[in-house]
C-alpha cells in the first residue's frame, strides 16, 4: 500500500507558502509505516519543526474507487522542507518521519469521487489548536479536485486497492509545540462529524 499525497490543491495554501498553483496534480509518496491512528504527536523527539496540515484522506476499494474517507494530518518539518527545496533535493526527511501521517476514523462514502468537492455535499475540513481554529475550508474550495487527482494518478502510478490519497491542505498551516491540544475534523456544514482526530503534542 502507499499514501499518495497531493500538494497545492488549495490555491490559498500555495500562496501562503509562496508557491505557484500547479497546472496539474503533483504528488509525493509517504510509506504506510508513517501512519499513526492513536496516541500523541511526538514534537519534542523530532529533530526539527513540526507543522500541521489537515486533509481529507481517501481510501480506495478493490476497484480503485472511493471506499471511505477520513480526516488526516500530513505533518511536515517545514524548516527541513525549505532547506531541501532550496537544494533541489527530495522532501523525504521533511515529510516521511515517524508518525507523520495521522489518520482519523474512516467512514463509508456512498457518493462518487467528484461528489466530495461538490458544493451540495458541503463537507468542511477544520483544525483547532488549543480550541483556536487554525485551518478551515470547504472541500468545494479545492482548486485541484479529488477526481482530477485520481485521474492523474491512474495514468502513471502503480495504484493498488487499499491505497490512500491525502488530497491536500487549505491555508493556515502553522508550527505545533509541546502541550498543544489538536482537534481535526471532517464535518458536514450542519455539524455532523464524519471523522476526527483528538490528540496532544508531547
Amino acid at each position: 500500500m502507499a499514501l499518495w499525497c497531493s500538494i497545492r490543491t488549495f490555491s490559498k495554501h500555495a500562496a501562503e507558502l509562496g508557491n505557484q498553483q500547479p497546472l496539474e496534480p503533483v504528488f509525493f509518496v509517504k510509506p504506510t509505516n508513517c501512519i499513526q491512528t492513536t496516541g500523541s504527536i511526538k514534537v519534542s523527539s523530532h529533530p526539527g519543526s513540526v507543522h500541521h496540515e489537515v486533509e481529507c484522506v481517501i481510501r480506495l476499494d478493490e476497484n480503485l474507487e472511493l471506499d471511505s474517507i477520513a480526516v488526516g494530518l500530513d505533518l511536515t518539518d517545514r524548516d527541513k522542507q525549505s532547506e531541501l527545496r532550496d537544494e533541489q533535493l527530495p522532501w523525504s526527511k521533511a515529510k516521511c518521519f515517524k508518525g507523520s501521517a495521522i489518520i482519523g476514523n474512516f467512514s463509508n462514502w456512498h457518493g462518487k469521487l467528484r461528489d466530495l468537492s461538490n458544493e451540495s455535499s458541503q463537507l468542511i475540513l477544520r483544525l483547532k489548536v488549543n480550541e483556536e481554529i487554525r485551518q478551515e475550508a470547504k472541500l468545494s474550495s479545492m482548486t485541484i479536485k479529488p477526481e482530477i487527482q485520481m485521474e492523474s494518478l491512474l495514468k502513471w502510478a502503480p495504484v493498488q486497492p487499499g491505497d490512500y490519497i491525502f488530497t491536500g491542505t487549505p491555508s493556515g498551516v502553522e508550527q505545533l509545540f509541546v502541550g498543544d491540544r489538536v482537534y481535526a475534523s471532517l464535518e458536514t456544514v450542519d455539524g455532523e462529524v464524519i471523522s476526527s482526530i483528538d490528540t496532544v503534542c508531547v
